[in-house]
């Protein structure tokens, strides 16, 4: 954004202006001069909501629609688990066959197939064939199935998706630190922009008074018609930057309530930013805190530990699937001699003896998924480091630029006062007492950006070192 100097056009033409004017026009000068040393300016709107920093990030986090996705991705997991958990159990299944016998079911007994005995003979005494009719039938078979060698691996995958659920958790806290320093961003935005109308507006009202002087003076003949062109176009250009900076603040405002899930149109001020204070923290102490507390470090040494699971998980593969089995089977409406019901219990046991070497390949590729998951657990490590040193640097900067601000601030006021008090004596121009001014409320506005930039770098460092809030 560039921002127009207020200056007085063409000071080399001495002009007299009567006391009364002058008073007005010192006066008007002053205002815009009036900025509180050490603090950003007060909201436009007194009658609109006024909104803290601290209740932007908490409305946030708690309505921003990207972190409550972000939260139910997360809350899925806890239903994994559940369903995995109950693979522990037993299974019940029930199967059902109900069919139209198309026809005869024959059963052949040999001759003597029971054996033979004295006195009696062979049983049965010839070939017999026992035959079911062509009629509906039904069979139902009940069985329930305990895994038994399954548990290790049921437990593997269970300790999987823990490990998956504190990955989504951590990818909340990604998503929740993106938001709040979006937010503090958006915030501090607003009141630069804030700032830097109210100095344009000041400048304006500066400029509109002094118009109206000049336009006196064009009359009187005392002084020239350009000079007073000149004047109209800087008051031309100071509302052109008033009405950019008005359109500006309501985008940000509309922007800021888009990350606070809200309804964009609501209208809102924002309170002052509190003067610079200190941030002691060493460039060491700031490495081990930012390895320690970044979701991405943890994202990555998680997703290792993920990783290193599934080998074991596909090692266990390898052992044959033991359970033990009840069954229970009814065959209904067939005749009299087959059996009605049939009950037992046992070990079922499934293996598949030989894969062509599938298993080996599939263990193969987990390992190297391991691989890439250490790789990407030292990325992460080096890109944080880096971007906390830029962080850290940066917010040494604006601390020292916000010293620098703050002396030329001083100095100008320094100036204004001396100045005054020289026009007082009729010691100086009155082109001299506005320029002193304008370097005074430009001080000012330099001082609030820097207060600004301040903490929009601390804030970036909070974030560089993982801190949630």
């Amino acid at each position: 954004m560039t921002r127009h100097h207020n200056r007085v056009s063409n000071p080399s033409r001495q002009i007299t202006i009567r006391p009364a004017s002058l008073f007005a026009v010192v006066i008007i000068a002053a205002l815009a001069a009036v900025a509180p040393a050490g603090r950003a300016q007060q909201p436009l709107s007194s009658a609109a909501e006024v909104l803290t920093l601290e209740q932007a990030v908490a409305l946030a986090l708690q309505h921003n629609r990207q972190v409550k996705n972000a939260e139910l991705e997360a809350a899925k997991y806890e239903d994994q688990l559940a369903e995995t958990r109950t693979r522990r159990l037993p299974s019940f299944n029930l199967y059902a066959l109900g069919t139209q016998q198309l026809s005869e079911i024959n059963f052949l007994f040999q001759k003597g197939v029971f054996g033979t005995f004295p006195g009696i003979g062979p049983i049965p005494a010839e070939n017999t064939t026992l035959s079911t009719p062509r009629r509906p039938t039904a069979s139902i078979l009940a069985q329930v199935t305990q895994p038994l060698s399954q548990q290790y691996r049921l437990g593997l995958n269970l300790q999987q998706l823990k490990l998956g659920r504190e990955i989504a958790r951590e990818e909340v806290r990604s998503r929740q630190q993106s938001i709040v320093s979006q937010v503090k961003q958006a915030y501090y935005g607003i009141l630069q922009t804030q700032s830097g109308l109210q100095s344009t507006e000041e400048a304006t009202r500066l400029y509109r008074e002094l118009d109206r002087i000049t336009n006196e003076y064009v009359v009187q003949q005392v002084a020239l018609k350009s000079e007073g062109l000149q004047v109209k176009t800087q008051l031309a250009k100071s509302e052109y930057d008033s009405l950019t900076l008005r359109d500006l603040l309501l985008t940000q405002k509309g922007q800021l309530n888009h990350l606070l899930g809200r309804d964009i149109r609501t209208d809102f001020s924002v309170s002052s930013v509190p003067d610079a204070t200190q941030y002691e923290i060493d460039l060491a102490a700031a490495h081990a805190r930012a390895l320690e507390q970044r979701p991405e470090v943890r994202e990555a040494r998680l997703k290792l530990k993920q990783a290193e699971y599934d080998v074991r998980a596909k090692k266990a593969e390898n052992i044959p699937d033991v359970s033990l089995s009840f069954h229970y089977l009814t065959l209904q409406n067939f005749d009299q001699f087959v059996p009605k019901n049939i009950t037992g219990v046992g070990i079922s046991l499934s293996w598949e003896v030989f894969d062509w070497g599938r298993r080996k390949h599939e263990l193969a590729e987990k390992g190297k998924t391991v691989n890439q998951a250490n790789n990407g657990l030292t990325e992460a490590e080096s890109a944080i480091l880096l971007d906390v040193d830029s962080k850290f640097r940066k917010l040494q900067e604006t601390r020292q630029l916000l010293r620098i601000s703050q002396l030329s601030q001083e100095a100008a006021g320094e100036t204004v006062r001396v100045t005054l008090n020289r026009y007082d004596q009729k010691t100086t121009l009155l082109r001299n007492v506005l320029q002193s001014q304008t370097s005074l409320a430009e001080a000012n506005y330099q001082y609030q950006q820097a207060l600004l930039g301040f903490w929009t770098a601390k804030a970036d460092f909070e974030k560089a070192l993982g801190e949630d809030q």
